[in-house]
């Protein structure tokens, strides 16, 4: 294991609002510790506006992003993911590509705020509560500690997941 930081993939159906708004925000507020990395099955072509307009409230720069295939991701050329997060129901469900190098897998179930309808103030509540709970869970990974202990147990369960491989 090398001293980088760790790489954390956010995967949804579309890639506009969820996974986007995890990618962005973990990148803000992970010091470093964290890349975060954003993909869907079918992705939109475009970010949510209304993703964009949460995140500029929460003063997390939104400039960045793009929404992605997940198969780029999956690319043996492509960055080594360490953690791989589905954040909706839909995406957990599906086949997804082989990632390079045996990440650790985890969902984190959220409500899409896109399919909500209603008046603009509405609306940016909606987005507003998916971005405090995307804060909370990506908080755990914060917590985690800043020592090799995580990276040393990240590699044991890429190991237990895939016996035989070196």
């Amino acid at each position: 294991m090398t001293d980088r930081p760790l790489n954390v993939l956010f995967l949804c159906t579309g890639n506009s609002c969820r996974s986007s708004l995890a990618e962005q925000l973990l990148n803000h507020l992970g010091q470093g510790r964290f890349v975060g990395y954003s993909a869907g099955s079918t992705p939109t072509g475009r970010v949510n506006p209304h993703a964009v307009l949460a995140l500029q409230r929460r003063g997390v720069d939104p400039e960045e992003l793009t929404s992605k295939s997940w198969n780029e991701f999956g690319a043996t050329d492509a960055t080594v993911m360490d953690i791989v997060i589905t954040v909706c129901d839909n995406a957990r469900g599906e086949v997804c590509p082989i990632w390079p190098g045996h990440p650790v897998s985890a969902h984190w179930g959220l409500s899409d705020p896109a399919d909500f309808k209603g008046n603009d103030a509405e609306v940016a509540a909606v987005f507003d509560a998916t971005l405090n709970q995307l804060e909370r869970l990506i908080g755990g990974l914060l917590e985690l500690p800043e020592d090799k202990r995580i990276r040393e147990g990240l590699e044991q369960l890429r190991k237990e997941l895939t016996p035989g491989e070196a």
